[in-house]
């Protein structure tokens, strides 16, 4: 099973050059975890529908590559990934010393994003422009008619990944 969805050929622009980086790459490209809640990286994606574009910005862990938390828009905002952060915080509240990566995004960039990740004891990473470690979490071919159509194909989705499809890590058991 894949989550399928015709995909634009250039990638969402939001990167706005070095001078307003934030943090150090801390995860350089080490994308082992022996524990949970060492790592989580995540990326807001563009998929590019006929009727219109949609975001999804899942956030995954590491160790299990679980998605701990997920939100769906059809325009990215700041609340998106506080939203993403709540619903991770609720369900998994000790987060002390864990590292967060992100790519260059403005909206990393931003003090509310900032201050609520320090707020939870939480190391911020960035990686260089364009250069995501999620991106192998998707597959694109369907067309998708709706919002509503293509937000439930991503709630199916994550529920095959994080239940149902085996993992190398786990000894090729689903979880």
């Amino acid at each position: 099973m894949w989550l399928q969805g015709k995909r634009l050929k250039e990638k969402y622009h939001s990167y706005t050059g070095d001078a307003g980086k934030v943090a150090d790459n801390i995860i350089d490209r080490d994308f082992s975890a022996d524990a949970p809640f060492q790592k989580w990286p995540t990326v807001v994606s563009l998929f590019s529908l006929r009727w219109n574009k949609c975001y999804l910005s899942p956030l995954l862990d590491m160790y299990s590559n679980e998605i701990v938390s997920y939100d769906l828009l059809l325009l990215p905002d700041l609340a998106q990934i506080l939203r993403i952060l709540d619903s991770a915080f609720e369900k998994f509240p000790d987060t002390d010393g864990l590292v967060f990566h992100s790519d260059q995004m403005w909206l990393y960039w931003h003090m509310t994003y900032r201050a609520t990740l320090k707020e939870h004891g939480i190391i911020q990473s960035m990686s260089r422009k364009g250069n995501c470690i999620m991106e192998s979490f998707y597959s694109h071919e369907k067309e998708y008619f709706s919002f509503e159509e293509f937000s439930k194909a991503v709630e199916e989705y994550i529920d095959y990944y994080n239940n149902e499809r085996i993992q190398a890590k786990i000894k090729w058991m689903p979880r």
